[in-house]
């Protein structure tokens, strides 16, 4: 039985929507991240307002969001300034500013506690040794039942004290955003290291498990 136009069209349009997802999606991240961070990079181009005309700056002509080639100057402006600081940082007087800086967030009240946070999430993850340091499997969220996850810390820490085994700090993200997760302690015989690269965890997380690295043939001897 011939099929129908409509089953034809249908098929057509699913199989379009599969080959242009990846691409769509892709856009709409980099066109949400744009928006996100051009909300904060366009104050840089605060004067504006005053010079030239607002009309040819502000897209309802006298205030508010700023056409896109303004937007985009203002994020090569942050990221010029942001290099600069970086160049700074290398030297003496510029590591002067910043520990002045950083020491006067510091003392400000309730601020401290924000600034304070996000400064060692920060070094955590910048830092030369990656703060994910190894892929591994536990059983979460209960017995029977694993979860791909990061092991994160093997630091002797207060817990161990207050426990009666060696525990592990693993990083269990969800899927498909890997920003958040569970930070599980796992005793260090509970866990098993998986072969996969951080790299591969991540992917292999954030393609809900499709995209899986493959698994090293090894060659039987003799």
């Amino acid at each position: 039985m011939r099929k129908t136009l409509f089953a034809r069209w249908r098929g057509s349009f699913f199989t379009g929507l599969a080959v242009t997802l990846p691409a769509l999606l892709t856009l709409a991240a980099v066109k949400w991240l744009f928006g996100t961070i051009s909300s904060f990079t366009d104050t840089l181009l605060f004067f504006l307002k005053y010079y030239p005309d607002p009309k040819v700056v502000y897209e309802n002509g006298h205030s508010g969001l700023m056409y896109w080639y303004w937007s985009l100057l203002a994020l090569g402006l942050a990221a010029i300034l942001i290099s600069v600081v970086g160049l700074l940082a290398r030297y003496y007087i510029g590591r002067q500013l910043i520990a002045w800086l950083d020491a006067a967030m510091m003392n400000v009240p309730l601020l401290n506690k924000f600034y304070g946070t996000i400064k060692q999430v920060n070094e955590a993850f910048s830092g030369d040794k990656s703060s994910f340091k190894t892929v591994v499997l536990v059983e979460f969220p209960r017995a029977g039942m694993y979860s791909v996850g990061f092991l994160t810390s093997e630091q002797r820490t207060e817990v161990q004290q207050k426990t009666s085994e060696n525990v592990v700090s693993v990083f269990i993200p969800t899927t498909p955003n890997p920003t958040s997760g569970f930070l599980v302690l796992v005793p260090e015989d509970k866990i098993k290291k998986l072969d996969m690269s951080v790299a591969d965890g991540i992917k292999y997380i954030v393609s809900l498990g499709s995209i899986a690295p493959e698994i090293p043939v090894v060659s039987k001897q003799g």
